[in-house]
């Protein structure tokens, strides 16, 4: 086991780390062609989200201004070329830049992340722990059902739920963020719950399945030989070991979360980076849509790249990957 290496004797974490980013640029540029490619063949003049009252010669103007009827590679090119310097482009729609629209909107997507993050770690972790501890007893087998109920509901049927249980309860804190510009956290609660449903029946199932498979290891049972602690044996010790597989679900649940999770968004109004992906995609606002995916895939490969970092923390034999 890797707790059992000596100092000095992990292998260097350069040459990973450098491998790793490596990949992070073919990611986005494949990306970047793919989502550029769709965007052209979809049917539709995106000049038609003013309606019929305008007239052709704006119409082609507004085409020409947009570069719509320049040659595909042209028109690629004139895309990414500001990329690099976060240049995206301008709304077409709202006359703003796509950089700052991301921005706006993406503070509020991280609000949302952040509270369904704590809350899926918090629960998920100890649901999980609590059912490996207490394996085979009906504690173990109600955590699992209630793991098992989360993972097969679809999230806006979670979200449909909570909004209807809310209201039998007389909770009023469900669609948009509060009065005024500012965040009331009781509008936290629902959307979080919905957001962070699924992710905490992954993770109290999957905690639970690691845990029960390093706690037959020799070094558990010798920790607790030396009269250690329970919960200093389960903490430092099996927690520890036990992390490789918990920490793919808690990264790849937090990137998704931070990538726009447009259905609890769109159930209750809440006005964050899926908020605005969906409005984009029904005004055919291609510069939002490019800029907001091409974003969300940033935010995605760097939180597999952090994850990876990690898997090189907690064992170093994966560094030799």
């Amino acid at each position: 086991m890797w707790i059992s290496q000596r100092k000095g004797t992990d292998p260097p974490v350069t040459g990973y780390i450098l491998r790793r980013l490596l990949q992070v640029l073919p990611t986005l540029a494949g990306v970047a062609v793919l989502t550029f490619v769709l965007m052209r063949v979809l049917p539709g003049d995106p000049t038609l989200m003013f309606g019929q009252t305008v007239s052709e010669d704006v119409r082609a103007r507004l085409r020409a201004e947009w570069h719509l009827d320049d040659p595909p590679l042209q028109q690629f090119w004139h895309y990414v070329k500001g990329v690099p310097f976060l240049d995206l482009g301008v709304s077409m729609k709202l006359g703003v830049p796509v950089r700052d629209l991301i921005l706006d909107y993406f503070v509020r997507t991280a609000q949302l992340a952040a509270a369904a993050f704590v809350l899926a770690v918090t629960l998920g972790l100890s649901i999980g722990i609590l059912a490996a501890l207490m394996k085979d007893t009906w504690v173990d087998r109600a955590c699992m059902f209630v793991a098992l109920l989360g993972i097969s509901t679809p999230v806006f049927v979670v979200g449909i739920g909570a909004i209807l249980i809310a209201v039998a309860l007389g909770w009023r804190h469900i669609s948009g963020t509060g009065p005024g510009d500012g965040l009331d956290p009781r509008y936290l609660v629902l959307p979080a719950m919905t957001l962070g449903s699924r992710s905490i029946a992954y993770l109290a199932r999957m905690t639970r399945a690691s845990v029960l498979e390093v706690s037959t290891a020799d070094y558990l049972r010798t920790a607790r030989a030396k009269g250690l602690p329970e919960h200093t044996v389960v903490l430092k010790h099996l927690l520890k070991n036990a992390m490789i597989p918990i920490i793919t679900v808690i990264g790849l649940s937090l990137a998704d979360y931070l990538t726009g999770a447009i259905l609890t968004e769109t159930v209750f109004q809440w006005p964050g980076l899926g908020f605005l992906i969906k409005n984009a995609i029904l005004f055919r606002d291609l510069p939002v849509i490019m800029g907001t995916v091409l974003f969300t895939t940033f935010i995605f490969v760097t939180m597999n790249f952090v994850v990876d970092l990690l898997y090189a923390w907690f064992d170093p034999r994966i560094r030799f990957g």
